[in-house]
């Protein structure tokens, strides 16, 4: 990616190539929240013979996440990321103390959604052998691109899976790690939420995120209750119901702006998804101005 800088012409920016893996840490730990929406847990936690780079925790998975950063090129997505998943896996305990002895409150073993756990690896490039190792529809590991700029300018971006329709658990069969994990770690599909929907409400969902996508940025990532609308963080979040959509817009009460009073105040009940609004139809009637109600949300929220 190319960064230009404007004057009178266009100035072109150098990249400043990071010289440390400790350098690439460094910047992300301190901006943790920021950067991945996740809670910083523990700097190089030792377990076993491993050492995990970054320990931390998604509040909104309720899950621990491993990041590990990398300069050099030559090593195995797939295998380190598994090993990683495993020590997890096998030593559940030694990560909840982990967790309770760096934050101020409690975590029990029921508390945590070991299911929803990844790897991230962070690094200044990555193979096309790598982004392909990755190419799996339920594969819990994450590549993500971090580059700096002579401008003082670092950019992360997360490597896109390029439409993987394949299973993890075809090539698991060879691999008794691999087929482990895969039992307890599940990775969710818009098809998968979709399954539940009459043929109504996918086509209905069809057009909702086809209006979605046209609000701007917006990444899509399916969660275990909902499909996330993200862009920096969740902009809107979709429940698929068997005959209609429950949207929950991530704004505080008082925030949002809605003279039809379509939505409704859930501040003061338990809900799947972010924010205290939550709206739910089974028509294309209103989807005009619910996505008003939306970029209010996105107008926040976004990056």
């Amino acid at each position: 990616m190319a960064l230009y800088k404007i004057e009178k012409s266009l100035k072109y920016i150098k990249e400043k190539p990071f010289r440390l893996e400790k350098e690439i840490q460094d910047i992300t730990e301190h901006n943790l929240k920021t950067i991945l929406g996740l809670e910083f847990v523990k700097s190089e936690f030792a377990l076993n013979s491993f050492r995990i780079d970054t320990l931390a925790f998604d509040l909104e998975a309720n899950a621990f996440v491993i990041i590990e950063y990398k300069r050099d090129k030559n090593f195995s997505v797939i295998d380190q990321g598994y090993a990683y998943l495993s020590l997890m896996l096998n030593n559940k305990a030694d990560f909840i103390l982990e967790f309770n002895e760096s934050q101020n409150r409690t975590l029990k073993r029921t508390d945590v959604d070991w299911s929803q756990s990844r790897v991230l690896f962070v690094s200044p490039k990555f193979t096309n052998y790598q982004r392909e190792a990755i190419n799996f529809k339920d594969l819990p590991i994450e590549l993500w691109e971090v580059k700096r700029f002579e401008n003082e300018t670092v950019s992360f971006e997360q490597i896109q899976k390029a439409g993987a329709q394949e299973s993890i658990k075809t090539i698991s069969k060879t691999d008794e790690t691999i087929d482990k994990i895969a039992k307890e770690i599940k990775v969710y599909s818009e098809s998968e939420h979709l399954e539940r929907a009459t043929e109504e409400t996918k086509e209905l969902y069809e057009k909702v995120k086809n209006a979605l996508l046209n609000l701007g940025d917006l990444e899509v990532k399916p969660k275990k209750k909902y499909i996330a609308y993200v862009s920096g963080t969740n902009v809107v979040d979709v429940q698929v119901q068997k005959n209609a959509l429950k949207l929950h817009i991530n704004l505080k009460k008082g925030e949002l702006e809605d003279s039809k009073k379509l939505t409704r105040d859930v501040s003061e009940i338990g809900h799947y998804g972010n924010g205290d609004y939550q709206l739910q139809f089974s028509n294309d009637e209103d989807i005009e101005y619910i996505m008003s109600l939306i970029k209010q949300s996105l107008k926040k929220n976004k990056k």
